[in-house]
């Protein structure tokens, strides 16, 4: 029989690849109802914390708007004259493509017509 030992003999735990979490770690996962996890390894329990420490999710959303604020802030805003100068590039392509699109479907309209004549 060959017997298994952890490669580090000062390291806690039964399993090298399940390393015993910090005490203080799994005191913060027990107010959490689902923060210990059971598993059945090898026919014996092991703990296995299934979620890690999270940073509270409120400080998570306001450093989020912060972050948010700051950006907005280094932002190159376009001119009033940019933004008119934009929308009449906008509406000219539209009205000539609906030029285009409309002369097409009137060439396909008459050439069934002639079709099934």
């Amino acid at each position: 029989m060959v017997e298994r030992r952890s490669p580090k003999p000062d390291v806690e735990g039964s399993n090298p690849s399940w390393p015993v979490a910090e005490p203080e770690l799994l005191e913060g996962l027990r107010a959490i109802p689902s923060g210990i996890a059971w598993y059945r390894k090898l026919g014996r329990r092991v703990s296995r914390p299934s979620v890690a420490y999270k940073e509270p999710q409120v400080k998570k959303i306001v450093q989020f708007f912060k972050d948010s604020y700051a950006e907005l802030r280094k932002v190159v805003w376009p001119t009033k004259e940019d933004v008119i100068a934009s929308t009449k590039v906008v509406i000219v392509s539209t009205v000539v493509m609906a030029c285009i699109l409309g002369f097409i479907d009137y060439l396909l309209v008459v050439g069934i017509d002639v079709l099934f004549r």
